[in-house]
């Protein structure tokens, strides 16, 4: 079991909601320090201070980043290894619902993810992690699996992101780099995202379609902070390249997605 005791960790998208909740869960189980990364640098700082007030000097930093850019995801990881001398753990959690403006959705939560899973796993966990391995967890959702007609561009990033994580999982690459990479898929979670605005939507006749099928009476299922616990239980303990769904206050489930698995080919 992986123990989250003295690990750094970094956290896109931190600074409020399921990251927010994130960030102290790995505090209060006794991290020795986190990097908060959020485009929202007022929030960011103020964030910061509540940790401090919270778990101590020194427990928290913050960089304004956004994860649509490597260099700026590069150097975000740079900064953090700088100040607190390793990084163990990886939370590419930054996402955005926003299917009118899908390139900027699809870059924050699929070109975002990439970014973080690919620059951690191949460059900085391996480097500079303090123990024996490095985790990733990425944050996809239950939609990745599921078909919510509504906002099908939503989904697709995050089908990309259980794609991203399973492939990543695989055993030929853990034996490279000595990192696990997990996702976790929550179902509708009480944060600002459920809160539906007409930018979520392609176009009124989605919204149409929302309100006709009452996604917006259905009871929020749980908390920031119930899905902030399964996440540093996955770090701890989730199975390399695995996906797990949570939903409705309950605890985590392992989904199984069978799929052909194809061979290196040798060439003749």
């Amino acid at each position: 079991m992986f123990d989250v005791t003295g690990k750094v960790a970094l956290v896109t998208g931190g600074v409020r909601g399921i990251g927010l909740s994130i960030v102290k869960e790995l505090l209060r189980n006794g991290a020795k320090a986190v990097a908060i990364l959020d485009i929202n640098n007022v929030s960011g700082e103020k964030v910061v201070r509540e940790i401090h007030d919270e778990f101590g000097d020194g427990k928290a930093m913050f960089l304004k980043v956004d994860v649509k850019s490597r260099a700026q995801m590069e150097d975000a990881f740079r900064k953090t290894i700088a100040t607190f001398a390793n990084l163990d753990i990886v939370v590419n959690n930054a996402g955005v619902c926003l299917d009118l403006n899908w390139e900027e959705e699809i870059g924050v939560n699929l070109v975002g993810t990439t970014n973080g899973t690919v620059l951690a796993f191949e460059k900085y966990l391996p480097n500079s992690r303090s123990g024996h391995e490095g985790v990733i967890l990425n944050m996809s959702s239950i939609g990745s699996f599921t078909l919510y007609p509504v906002i099908p561009i939503y989904g697709a990033t995050k089908s990309g992101v259980a794609h991203l994580t399973r492939t990543f999982g695989q055993e030929v690459h853990y034996e490279r780099k000595k990192v696990r990479v997990i996702a976790l898929c929550p179902n509708r979670t009480d944060t600002e995202m459920v809160l539906w605005n007409d930018a979520a939507f392609l176009n009124p006749e989605y919204a149409e379609l929302q309100r006709q099928i009452d996604m917006d009476e259905q009871p929020v299922g749980q908390s920031a902070d119930h899905v902030a616990k399964a996440a540093v239980r996955m770090i701890r303990e989730g199975k390399n390249g695995s996906l797990w769904a949570i939903e409705d206050s309950k605890p985590p489930y392992e989904v199984e997605i069978i799929f052909s698995k194809k061979e290196i080919e040798k060439p003749m």
